[in-house]
Parts: C-alpha cells; sequence; structure tokens
C-alpha cells in the first residue's frame, strides 16, 4: 500500500501520462485446465527436506531472534540503513557475494555454484508509520521525523520481518547444501516496496544487467488470515495494477455566511467523490474489477470560511491495460466536468509514475511446479488456491524481460487464534498494516525456510547433472 509520496515525484495530467507509454505486463496466458502438474521425482521431496529440517533445526533459534531484533528495529520507506547492513551482513557470513547500495538501499547477494539457471529470492525491508500496538515484548517503540519531517511511529505491520528472517535462513540453507544443487543464486533485499518505488529503482539500477538475470524469481508474503503452516498461492492474477491521483479542486473562496458569492470546493470535491464511484459502478464491466478509493481530503481552516481549494488523493486499482487506461481518463473528465459545472476553474489532476506498480501475475507453470512441492512437504490440505486480491506489490517489476515470477502466502497466525475468530460474532484477525498484527515467528519462518529452500532447489538440477 502506498503511504506517503516521494519527494520530486514525476507528476503528468491524465492525458499526459496515458499517451506515455509505461504499462502493465502483458497477461499470461495459462496451460490448459488438465495439464499435467509437474510433480518432482519421486522421494525427492522427502529426501532433500530431511536434510533441509536437520540445518534449520540448528538455526531456527538464531532465525527467531534475527527476526525479533528487525521487528524491535523497522525503517520506513527510502530510509532503510541498518536493515540493509544486517542482511548483507548475514549474507555475507553465509558465503555470498554481496553488493550494497543497489538502487538505493537494496542488497544483492550472488552464490555461484556451477552450471544452471539463475534463481532470484526476494525479500522487502521497509516498515510502515504506525505506532505498534501489539504489547509484544520485542514491539518497535521507534520514532523518527519522515523524509516531510513529521514525528511518526515505525512498525513492521506487513510482516517484512518475517520475510528477512525467512530470506536469511533459506539463503544459509541453501549454500549449506552446494553438494545438492548447480546454478546461481541471487537474494535480493529490496527497500521501499511499501511506496511500490523499490523493486523500479533496483531494476533501473541495472538488477538484471550488473548481476546475473534471473530464469526464475520467487517471493512469499506473510498472511495474517491465515494458521502458520498453511500456505496460499494465485495462478495468474495475483495482485492489482496501483496507481495514485492527486486532484487538487480549485474553487472561490470567502466568508461561510455568504456561500452564493463564492464557488465552494468543498462542496464541488464532494460531487467529484461520488461521481468518481460511477465509474465502478455504471462504466465498468460488473466482472471486470476496479476500485476506486478517495483515501484523503483535506481543504479549508476554519468552520466559516470557504476555502479556495481541496486536495484530494486516491488509490486506483485495476488489473488490465485497457481498463487503467479507461479509468484514469474517466476520472480526468469527471472532475473537469464536475468543475464546468460550477462555474470553476479547472482542477489539477496528476498520475504519480513513481507511485504506479503494475500487477503481479503468476507465471502459471512455475507455479504448479512450486506447488507440487509444497503439496508433499506441508501436505495437501496445507496448501490452498488464493484468489486474486486488489491489493499491489511492486515484485510484479521483476518479470521484466519476461522473467516467470511466482509469490505465494504464507500464514502467520497460531491455529488457536484462528479457529477463535471463526466463530459466529467473534473479532476478527488484525490484519496487514494494523498496529496489533503480530506474527507467530517461530513456525511462520520454519515453513517459509522449508517451502523457499526446497522450491528454489526443485528448479536447480542436482550437482554434476
Amino acid at each position: 500500500m502506498q503511504v506517503r509520496r516521494l519527494p520530486l515525484v514525476a507528476v503528468f495530467t491524465c492525458a499526459l501520462f496515458l499517451s506515455g507509454a509505461e504499462r502493465s505486463p502483458a497477461i499470461p496466458q495459462p496451460p490448459a485446465p488438465d495439464a499435467k502438474v509437474p510433480a518432482p521425482p519421486a522421494g525427492w521431496v522427502k529426501e532433500h527436506l530431511a536434510v533441509v529440517d536437520k540445518k534449520l533445526d540448528g538455526e531456527i533459534a538464531d532465525l527467531v531472534a534475527l527476526y525479533q531484533h528487525i521487528h524491535a528495529n523497522p525503517e520506513l520507506s527510502l530510509m532503510e540503513v541498518n536493515t540493509p547492513n544486517r542482511l548483507a551482513d548475514e549474507a555475507r557470513k553465509a558465503g555470498y557475494e554481496v553488493t550494497e547500495k543497489v538502487g538505493g538501499n537494496g542488497v544483492v547477494a550472488v552464490l555461484k555454484n556451477g552450471p544452471g539457471p539463475v534463481v532470484l529470492v526476494r525479500t522487502d525491508m521497509d516498515g510502515l508509520p504506525i505506532i505498534e500496538q501489539t504489547g509484544l515484548p520485542y514491539a518497535s517503540k521507534v520514532r523518527v521525523k519522515n523524509r516531510d519531517g513529521v514525528e511518526v511511529g515505525v512498525m513492521h505491520a506487513c510482516g517484512h520481518d518475517i520475510h528477512m528472517a525467512s530470506w536469511v535462513g533459506t539463503a544459509r540453507v541453501l549454500a549449506s547444501l552446494k553438494d545438492k544443487w548447480s546454478g546461481t543464486l541471487v537474494f535480493v533485499a529490496q527497500p521501499a516496496e511499501e511506496i511500490v518505488a523499490g523493486a523500479k529503482k533496483m531494476l533501473d539500477d541495472g538488477l538484471y544487467t550488473k548481476f546475473p538475470k534471473p530464469d526464475y524469481a520467487l517471493a512469499l508474503h506473510s498472511d495474517p488470515l491465515t494458521p502458520a503452516g498453511v500456505i496460499s498461492y494465485s495462478e495468474g492474477l495475483a495482485l492489482a495494477n496501483s496507481d495514485t491521483v492527486d486532484i487538487l479542486v480549485k474553487g472561490k473562496g470567502g466568508h461561510g455566511a455568504a456561500p452564493h458569492v463564492t464557488i465552494d470546493p468543498i462542496v464541488l470535491a464532494a460531487r467529484m467523490i461520488l461521481d468518481f464511484q460511477t465509474i465502478v459502478s455504471r462504466e465498468t464491466d460488473p466482472l471486470d474489477p476496479v476500485v476506486v478509493t478517495v483515501g484523503s481530503i483535506h481543504g479549508g481552516t476554519k468552520h466559516n470560511i470557504i476555502p479556495n481549494e481541496v486536495k484530494l488523493q486516491l488509490t486506483v486499482r485495476t488489473t488490465t491495460n485497457a481498463t487503467r487506461d479507461r479509468v484514469l481518463k474517466a476520472i480526468d473528465r469527471i472532475a473537469k466536468a464536475a468543475a464546468l459545472g460550477a462555474n470553476a476553474p479547472p482542477p489539477e489532476v496528476k498520475v504519480s509514475l513513481d507511485e504506479f506498480t503494475p500487477a503481479t501475475y503468476n507465471d502459471v507453470p512455475l507455479a504448479r511446479k512450486c506447488g507440487a512441492v509444497f503439496g508433499e512437504i506441508l501436505g495437501a490440505d496445507n496448501v490452498r488456491s488464493r484468489k486474486p486480491v486488489m491489493g499491489a506489490e511492486d515484485f510484479g517489476r521483476f518479470s521484466e524481460g519476461k522473467t516467470p515470477i511466482f509469490m505465494y502466502f504464507l500464514g502467520t497466525v497460531s491455529k488457536e487464534k484462528y479457529d477463535a475468530a471463526q466463530k459466529p460474532g467473534a473479532p476478527a484477525l488484525p490484519g496487514m498494516h494494523t498496529d496489533a498484527y503480530a506474527p507467530l515467528p517461530e513456525p511462520s519462518i520454519r515453513t517459509g525456510v522449508r517451502t523457499m529452500s526446497l522450491a528454489a532447489m526443485n528448479l536447480l538440477p542436482p550437482k554434476g547433472k
């Protein structure tokens, strides 16, 4: 989720933006529904899981301690300093060749182990401007000034701490099992996922040209609504396009007791907000998912003063190029038409390129190949199909150059809490980006390392072959 804007944001009017050409990736065509699931060789998972678990048993206590340290010391997007330093140090100790400050604060760790495919494993690093209320002994108490100079609390409320601990654990496990696989690993620690900027920054800085270009890219994401030990994933569309739109509604200010001699931008903004919803309800095929949310409205200083302007901030979610273009044009059209109808100056409608991220499409054959391994690790009942959601993630950018990508979701809540929340009338579980989200560390990290390690090894040939 975008929580703030970048400095020096590149913005354009909708018309200019849409004639420019940053596009969502083309939708991959899935194989036939009856396509055979590519299961690993008989006994392969059992054999390799045994050695992974043996290594992991010796690492898990340290990984939980690492998780607690990271959780207690979060850093905001584009302000990651200590976190990438720690991950770079962990990767070096595991035997990787490490490059820091890729795309700003990113880390790239490479382990070459003979001929074979290149597999990328990505984690994100940034926290959110939230004051933590979990009551955990290792809860974040961090307060910092953000890049706008405003003091905020900081919390890992999206599970990036779980991602990082799993990333380090997987890096250690795979490095210790070099006799079992051949190829190259590229472990990427990405900054600024929460403002969907870090993946683009790393790619623009040469992630796929200065380092081995991956044949496959893998990532996991915490799921606060699913029990630990359960994973879920989508085939094809997983997450939506995300656009950020800022609208400056212009009027003519004056005394609140004499609205007839003003052009009230607050009333005009309210009209726009309601009219934007007709883009979804009256201009879009009901089977084509679209979200237009006005997340912020600011205007005025006092009860009896009609202001000169109102600022609106929107998030727009779509899943195809055509729908995205149409919806952004419709926002521009509706805002300007409302202003014209009120005899107001034209509004400024701006779309931020720096806060756009394309939809995430899991490569279907890769998803099925990994899913077959997960089923043998966890049992078929603990591997679930996941419907696409309108949330956004810049991992979708790692599909650049037609790289097959796959992101899956990792359950992080205790079974007891999950079962209690399913009872009628029970409080809902705390979701992502809430001040009460508290993953269950040990089983979540263990499942993350087991699944990611075996998923990567299943994409690499055995050593010597």
